[in-house]
């Protein structure tokens, strides 16, 4: 990229030429686009993986680096949006799977590692049951229906920005293939409108769900405060809450709920606690998750082909006990939190409307300045130039998603994390006009 190219004051011909710039270094994942125009609508079948012009396609992977197509190697920023904590081909996620291929799947019946699993899981987050499935949506869905028959409730409290899954997010105030829930729209870290909403609705209040920090409206913390309102009001009124840990419960040892001193009545989760395979489960409370026991006569119903499928369990389990032990949390989160103040102190020394904001080993950029308490905050930031920081990391090989999210894999180390800081400092730099407007 020429220096003329670099110092370029005019934003849309600056975004402009990065793409042209994209378009020319892949040619290979151009050709495979077109070719998967044929047969999948937009060429992709997950919204997430799509940018224009077109998105890079992945050869391989090892460790925390990607090549794609045409050959160019990145660092693995992204993580697969925090399920990629183990990196790829981890030798001990490995090991466990082989094994339990060579041992057979799809046995259609209770396996040998289910329950070790299940108890793994209890252990470390401190519930009292727990049920298996194959994803973060699955397990929110169950959560939130089981919320409303165990209180004989109908009403669904969520945030504005707030996802809970393919079917239930609310990026925008919500998707119009959501799961018909009757949901009450709450402003996130707004204390006092949150709770004159569950006072408004107490009498058909069932839960109130929400992700501590939320992870695609843009790694935004739950103001301690806020949580122990929730906590409190939802108790106050015979409401339940849930915590959809599906992401943040990789960011302590026991997931942030920990941390900020909240135990809800369910906790959802997803993501890496599956060894990097399919996964989901949501538990908590004993009186609640019963209601799934089939020895009851009118137990809940909770069918799954593959809840209990033997490469998650092998791979889940191994990854959970032997590798992202207490103490791996810790490092990992640890090391997440001095990147991130290495990237905001350059931010801060050029001046430049650039943040990072975050918790651990998850973080995401915004291109604006002032606190970012609410998805409406970071929506002031300029769209236009969060699009050419994008590109600008791609052409220094670091890989990390459209909408600016990060999360940090076991395998990042020092010379990773170096190379994502000289990446950020050089954009500050080349970019200064474009970064010092507003």
């Amino acid at each position: 990229m020429s220096q003329t190219t670099l110092q370029n004051t005019d934003l849309d011909t600056t975004l402009r030429d990065a793409k042209e710039a994209y378009v020319a270094r892949n040619p290979k994942s151009l050709a495979r686009h077109i070719e998967a125009l044929g047969v999948m609508p937009g060429g992709n079948t997950r919204t997430v993986l799509h940018y224009a012009p077109f998105p890079l396609a992945m050869a391989r992977a090892e460790g925390c680096r990607l090549w794609d197509m045409d050959g160019a190697e990145y660092v693995d920023f992204l993580g697969e949006y925090t399920a990629g904590i183990y990196g790829h081909s981890h030798p001990v996620i490995r090991a466990a799977v082989d094994a339990a291929l060579n041992g057979g799947i799809n046995f259609g019946a209770s396996n040998m590692t289910e329950a070790r699993f299940a108890r793994a899981i209890c252990e470390r987050f401190g519930l009292e049951r727990v049920r298996l499935t194959n994803s973060g949506t699955e397990a929110n869905l169950l959560a939130i229906t089981v919320a409303t028959i165990f209180t004989k409730r109908k009403k669904v409290l969520v945030f504005d920005g707030g996802y809970h899954g393919a079917v239930f997010g609310f990026a925008g105030g919500g998707s119009p293939i959501n799961a018909p829930f009757d949901y009450v729209l709450a402003p996130y870290n707004d204390l006092d409108a949150t709770r004159a909403l569950i006072a408004q609705h107490a009498a058909d209040l069932a839960v109130v769900i929400l992700e501590p920090m939320m992870g695609s409206g843009g790694c935004i913390a739950a103001l301690p405060a806020f949580l122990h309102m929730i906590r409190a009001e939802t108790a106050r009124v015979g409401a339940l809450m849930i915590l959809d840990e599906v992401m943040t419960s990789r960011l302590s040892p026991g997931g942030l709920q920990t941390v900020r001193g909240v135990k809800p009545d369910l906790t959802t989760f997803g993501k890496y606690i599956g060894g990097g395979m399919s996964f989901g489960a949501f538990g908590g409370r004993g009186d609640i998750m019963d209601l799934f026991d089939p020895r009851r006569a009118n137990a809940l119903p909770h069918a799954g082909t593959f809840n209990n499928n033997v490469l998650t369990m092998a791979a889940g389990l191994a990854g959970l006990t032997q590798v992202y032990t207490p103490e791996a949390a810790v490092s990992l989160n640890a090391r997440g939190d001095a990147l991130r103040e290495r990237l905001n102190a350059a931010s801060r020394a050029v001046d430049a409307k650039l943040q990072f904001t975050g918790i651990g080993s998850m973080l995401a950029v915004h291109t604006t300045r002032g606190p970012i308490l609410s998805p409406a905050d970071a929506a002031q930031g300029d769209q236009k130039l969060k699009e050419l920081f994008f590109f600008d990391m791609l052409a220094a090989g670091i890989w990390l998603a459209r909408r600016g999210m990060m999360t940090l894999c076991l395998p990042i180390g020092d010379a990773e994390c170096d190379k994502l800081v000289a990446a950020v400092e050089e954009f500050l730099s080349a970019r200064a006009s474009l970064l010092a407007a507003g």
